[in-house]
């Protein structure tokens, strides 16, 4: 696998922790845990739900970017 190949690779690693860690966040907030009580995301059964499915998209995308990474060295 080229440098290029690589590099981007590693790009979206980090891309799908990164929306693994909107998605908990999203759903703390949605579970009143952090954030401002004026939010509209604080204490929603509606993010707690987004957020939940963020985090397993943010699983999907790192697990994926992972495999391919793994198979190409």
């Amino acid at each position: 696998m080229g440098s290029m190949k690589k590099s981007l690779v590693r790009y979206i690693q980090y891309m799908g922790v990164l929306i693994v860690l909107f998605g908990v966040v999203f759903h703390l907030q949605g579970q009143g845990v952090v954030g401002p009580e004026e939010s509209f995301m604080y204490q929603s059964q509606d993010w707690i739900n987004h957020g939940i499915t963020i985090a397993i998209i943010g699983i999907i995308v790192t697990a994926t970017s992972t495999i391919i990474k793994i198979r190409h060295v």
